[in-house]
């Protein structure tokens, strides 16, 4: 009884030594989620923008509330949010483990619930990667103003 359970014990200690280890995030699987989240919302894909969000995702506002993942998803698909010019650069990339943490410039012009919108924004994306799925865990976008005090 006692070499069985020994045995046991090495069969599970081997098996769990050789499971597979996630492969580190990179600066491309980053990128790659970001712009799969733009194109859903330029697009109108609900799916796209939901399969990009990790369960947990906040979207943290201007204001100082929170958004949240349905919101966000919603929003990317009512007809009465139109994107016009979009587009996204200026990506620096700080990757620690499986997290990302990505400034990024946003700029849209738009229209939302009749409301037009033309807005330059430093974006800062918390970008996770668990199981091999790379996610988008927060956004908190600020508007950029031309007064260069603060530059």
């Amino acid at each position: 009884m006692v070499k069985q359970a020994i045995l046991f014990l090495v069969i599970i200690t081997f098996f769990y030594g050789c499971k597979p280890k996630e492969k580190p995030l990179t600066e491309d699987e980053v990128i790659k989620v970001i712009n799969q989240f733009d194109d859903g919302w330029e697009h109108k894909n609900m799916e796209t923008v939901d399969s990009t969000l990790s369960p947990v995702y906040t979207y943290f506002t201007q204001s100082g509330s929170t958004f949240s993942r349905d919101s966000v998803v919603a929003t990317a698909g009512e007809p009465t949010y139109l994107l016009q010019d979009v587009s996204r650069s200026e990506f620096d990339i700080q990757i620690y483990g499986n997290t990302a943490v990505v400034s990024t410039r946003w700029k849209g012009k738009g229209s939302y619930r009749g409301t037009s919108f033309d807005e330059d924004q430093r974006c800062s994306i918390v970008v996770v990667k668990k199981d091999d799925k790379v996610q988008i865990l927060t956004e908190h976008c600020t508007p950029i103003k031309s007064n260069k005090i603060f530059n």
